[in-house]
């Protein structure tokens, strides 16, 4: 009887419902506090930042409270200005939260290099197909008194002579010098064997 009469009294009344408001207050406080932890609802809209330098992109960020890290760069892509962004993730247009890392790739500011193979006394046509296979393009061409028709005797890179080994930016021009096949370069050749055979005498 008497627990019977304490629920119905006034103090168990008001028990229940002080518990009621404090478990309210509770669950609004949390939610709250986790919303304000966690940011919730706030979305910063990712900018559009490939061709921007690393300068313009950490400025951008840094107003955006956005972080950013840089990734291996790409390979060289002549449209894009050098050292500027290539790629980004998020993309331009995702929603992120504040302090969100952006990762770049950057452009490279040229062309790897390659080394040039030893190619020389081969055919124009075995020439081409190996320097454009590596990335080469295929700039003039000169052609010189020599036997050998179409055959390549110098390789060049903005007028310099290159050597085996020779380190040429990708997708550079090289110049190659070939044979015309004239009997001016067969005399051309022998007489340069008897003046050699002269001098070792």
């Amino acid at each position: 009887m008497r627990i019977l009469k304490y629920l119905k009294s006034k103090i168990f009344i008001r028990t229940i419902i002080l518990m009621v408001i404090f478990i309210v207050s509770l669950i609004f406080g949390l939610k709250a506090f986790l919303a304000y932890t966690t940011n919730h609802n706030q979305k910063i809209l990712v900018p559009d930042l490939k061709k921007m330098s690393l300068e313009e992109t950490e400025t951008t960020l840094k107003n955006l409270s956005l972080n950013y890290i840089i990734q291996d760069s790409a390979s060289f892509n002549p449209e894009y200005p050098p050292k500027s962004v290539i790629d980004q993730d998020p993309e331009a247009g995702d929603y992120v939260k504040e302090n969100r890392k952006i990762y770049l790739t950057l452009n490279p500011s040229n062309y790897k290099k390659i080394a040039i193979p030893d190619l020389l006394n081969k055919t124009k046509r075995q020439v081409e197909t190996h320097l454009t296979s590596i990335g080469f393009q295929i700039g003039k061409y000169e052609y010189i008194p020599d036997l050998g028709k179409d055959v390549v005797r110098k390789m060049k890179f903005k007028g310099k002579e290159l050597e085996m080994g020779d380190l040429v930016p990708k997708n550079s021009k090289i110049d190659l010098v070939l044979g015309d096949g004239s009997l001016d370069g067969a005399a051309d050749d022998l007489e340069k064997i008897e003046q050699d055979e002269v001098v070792e005498n």
